[in-house]
């Protein structure tokens, strides 16, 4: 395979800019789309009690080190966006001290590029000074001052945020199985953890309205979906379906006495009056992200014995069609696939790249506003498992991207993955058509 190239060889171009939030509807027009990359960007920082290990993907694949290699690369997909992090816990390592080197650079490089970053502000951790982490009651505050000086630093050049990505996953590492600080466990360190991340995305995204009303806050979760055909277990699988939209559902409001998780909630450890403040401080979704994955994403609920199972099947493009209809007819907003991608050989990858573009046309041609696309990650990631191990990281390198990381140096090689996603890339139009008349949008503004 051919080499990554060099970053001389990766000349600036002329950006074109993702619409701000008063043009949203020109994503909406039959032609527009916004084709993605990103680089994984999991900070957790916080060694592991046992084997002292962190979880930061840039540190552990290299990126600090080859970041100008790497986001030649993404440029040299032809793509208009990147979802792209920014350490957190780097930039702001005491209260009240900031450093923005890398932020300046890499965001910077990017935009000279012709890339418009997706800025990741939160990504499954915060600073070490703050001692709860998600609990920690300076948290929300904390995490929307950092947000305001990033689009301060930035304003009128970056207009495309994630407060923070995939707060219900968040939760869940965090709050429910006590992987990730501040290491709770059960429902309701699940409901804390949520209700202290959601708040933060509310401040997050006023703190950035302030800044310039243009930004938009591409509001971005994981999602699942919950099928069975055991009609006992017909209320177990829409609880789990109900808590795939709950991060959404409460920062824009929508969590009242009516609501199907209104007593759920209250029973795991949430007030009414914490619900009540989300109601009073909802903020709109601009546009929504749906992460999905076709080895994680489609769950059969079954029973084993005594117990209830939740079994990922590995999915066909029909489970993009039945999410993106899914998202649409409950949140009437945008949508973007701000991940996908599939595990394992390079056949497996392909596939899944062409049905899940496929997937996304048949849904363009069924009026529901999928606007973009995202191959999530550019090169392979480590897996997760590694911070709790002690085995190499040879051993934890999975293999979803475009490039693969090969060797003790992890270098990128390009595999024909590249030129399967430039080709549709270029041919947009061909591989997803375009958008049919709506229906009667609801909230895109």
């Amino acid at each position: 395979m051919a080499s990554p190239p060099a970053s001389s060889d990766c000349p600036s171009k002329t950006l074109v800019p993702l619409p701000g939030r008063s043009e949203l509807d020109s994503l909406l027009e039959p032609d527009a789309f916004v084709w993605a990359t990103g680089i994984e960007d999991t900070f957790v920082f916080n060694p592991d009690v046992r084997t002292g290990r962190i979880l930061d993907e840039y540190e552990l694949t290299n990126h600090y080190v080859s970041w100008e290699q790497d986001l030649c690369l993404v440029a040299g997909l032809g793509v208009r966006a990147a979802r792209y992090g920014i350490p957190w816990y780097r930039v702001n390592p005491e209260e009240g001290r900031w450093d923005w080197d890398f932020a300046d650079r890499t965001l910077g490089r990017l935009l000279d590029l012709g890339v418009d970053p997706i800025v990741d502000l939160i990504h499954y951790s915060t600073p070490a000074w703050l001692e709860g982490s998600f609990l920690d009651p300076k948290f929300p505050a904390a995490a929307a001052e950092y947000a305001r000086r990033l689009a301060e630093r930035f304003q009128g050049r970056i207009r495309w945020y994630t407060p923070m990505n995939e707060p219900r996953i968040t939760a869940h590492y965090c709050g429910r199985i006590g992987w990730w600080p501040p290491y709770r466990r059960g429902w309701r360190g699940f409901v804390s953890v949520l209700l202290a991340c959601c708040r933060s995305i509310v401040l997050i995204s006023n703190a950035l309205d302030e800044v310039d009303p243009e930004i938009v806050r591409l509001h971005v979760d994981a999602t699942d979906l919950y099928v069975t055909d055991d009609p006992s277990l017909t209320a177990a699988r829409d609880l789990r379906q109900s808590l795939v939209f709950l991060a959404l559902d409460l920062i824009s409001g929508r969590v009242g006495s009516e609501h199907e998780l209104y007593n759920w909630m209250l029973m795991h450890g949430a007030s009414p009056a914490d619900l009540e403040w989300f109601q009073k401080n909802a903020v709109s979704l601009d546009a929504i992200g749906i992460n999905m994955y076709p080895m994680f994403t489609l769950r059969t609920v079954v029973r084993r014995g005594q117990r209830v199972r939740f079994e990922p099947k590995y999915a066909t493009g029909r489970m993009v069609k039945d999410l993106g209809m899914m998202y649409w007819e409950r949140f009437g907003n945008p949508l973007m696939i701000t991940e996908t991608a599939s595990m394992g050989s390079i056949r497996r990858r392909a596939q899944w790249m062409d049905d899940s573009i496929a997937a996304v046309k048949a849904l363009r041609e069924n009026a529901a506003p999928i606007f973009g696309y995202t191959w999530w990650p550019l090169f392979d990631l480590v897996s997760w498992g590694y911070r709790q191990s002690e085995l190499p990281i040879g051993q934890y390198i999975v293999e979803m991207g475009l490039y693969d990381l090969e060797g003790d140096d992890l270098r990128r090689v390009r595999t024909p993955l590249v030129d399967q996603y430039i080709a549709a890339v270029r041919d947009e139009a061909g591989r997803v058509g375009r958008l049919a008349p709506d229906r009667g949008l609801i909230g895109v503004l």
